[in-house]
């Protein structure tokens, strides 16, 4: 099932509030740091902008942040190659609308969230992951690890993973693969314009965490 909010997403979203260090922005830190301010402005923000505001907030601080052409690519694995360029273009504006809206549709209120920044270490294949901590009054703490590529000589996020172990490009792909080896790429697309859609009315907290 795609879903709007997951748990691996909602709370990728609240680590990105805001962060603890600061960084030149020649670092992959700096690059979760400068989307924190963003995001937290958003969530803090979140009720008197609605989702059509918070949108529009955030659609050019994740495109600068993340490589949303790359991980739409990730998330259809080997299909990839399969879709015509149109398509592959297609999908590409699709996934980017999805993970804006998703992003949207959750920064909605703050409750008093703090957002720690733990630090960054180098990676395989040339990567650096950035890890953080969620601490949400009356929560248990969330540990997330963000992996960033550099790409055209900038640092950008290519994953996110829960507890440092739970991929979401590895989640997506999955549930993603699923509705692709049944129904094809037309039946995905419909899908995930479906959840755009539940994520602009409000829909999407009802689905599943």
């Amino acid at each position: 099932m795609i879903v709007c909010r997951s748990g691996v997403i909602v709370a990728s979203m609240l680590a990105l509030g805001s962060g603890v260090v600061q960084a030149a922005d020649s670092t992959a830190t700096a690059v979760v740091q400068r989307l924190n301010d963003t995001l937290l402005s958003t969530l803090k923000d979140g009720e008197s902008l609605g989702y059509d505001g918070r949108f529009k907030r955030l659609q050019p601080a994740m495109a600068k942040a993340f490589d949303l052409g790359l991980m739409a690519e990730k998330t259809l694995g080997q299909h990839w190659k399969t879709l015509s360029a149109a398509d592959q273009e297609r999908w590409r504006a699709l996934f980017s609308d999805f993970s804006v809206a998703n992003y949207a549709a959750n920064f909605d209120r703050f409750t008093g969230q703090r957002f720690d920044i733990l630090g960054e270490e180098p990676s395989v294949n040339d990567t650096t992951l950035v890890k953080t901590k969620v601490v949400t009054p009356g929560t248990e703490d969330v540990e997330l690890t963000y992996r960033l590529q550099k790409i055209g000589g900038a640092w950008r996020i290519v994953d996110v993973y829960l507890k440092g172990t739970v991929s979401e490009l590895a989640l997506r792909r999955a549930d993603f693969a699923s509705i692709l080896e049944r129904d094809g790429f037309e039946a995905l697309a419909t899908a995930l314009r479906g959840k755009i859609a539940d994520c602009a009315a409000g829909r999407a907290k009802r689905d599943r965490l």
